[in-house]
């Protein structure tokens, strides 16, 4: 059994008794513990758990493509919103600058993508996806979306719109600045 089925076999146990004793979702009470909250009901878990399986389940597409998690969502992002900077990419694909810089070294190196100077500041670059790296994209995303249709599997149009409503919400919340 490999590390993967091993976490994945322990969390669906610790799942089915998590999920005996759901807490109170009313978030009104400030002062509640973790334990209280339970995971199953801890929104930020659940969705690093979701994540963190779509990664590990385009790990072999990924791999069979010459692509990484970070290269993926990097030409991801640019083939809908090509010639961002590094600072917005890093944004849009939630990957730390430093790693992105990295990643877009290796991604040039490759053709996938290339880099500008804006015409309003040449200290700036923009990145733009190149053919090489569209073509490369297509190819891998015929499995991002298999991945994708099975997120929502057995879910409704009316769920889906529901949830993505939701998402936007929450991440209005998380990116608007605190009352301190």
């Amino acid at each position: 059994m490999t590390m993967s089925e091993n976490n994945k076999s322990a969390l669906e146990s610790n799942q089915q008794t998590n999920e005996l004793s759901q807490p109170s979702i009313d978030s009104g009470d400030e002062s509640r513990s973790l334990g209280e909250i339970g995971l199953s009901q801890f929104t930020p878990y659940l969705l690093n758990r979701i994540m963190g399986s779509w990664s590990s389940n385009l790990q072999a597409p990924l791999r069979d493509q010459g692509l990484s998690i970070v290269k993926m969502r990097t030409l991801a992002v640019l083939s809908v919103i090509s010639g961002l900077t590094i600072n917005e990419l890093s944004a849009y694909t939630v990957i730390e600058q430093s790693t992105m810089s990295r990643s877009l070294d290796v991604l040039e190196a490759q053709e996938l993508i290339r880099r500008v100077a804006s015409v309003k500041d040449g200290r700036v670059r923009k990145i733009y996806i190149s053919d090489l790296g569209r073509e490369k994209f297509e190819v891998f995303w015929p499995s991002m979306l298999e991945e994708y249709n099975r997120l929502f599997s057995g879910i409704s149009d009316a769920e889906q719109q529901s949830f993505l409503k939701t998402l936007h919400k929450i991440l209005g919340n998380i990116q608007a600045p605190q009352n301190s």
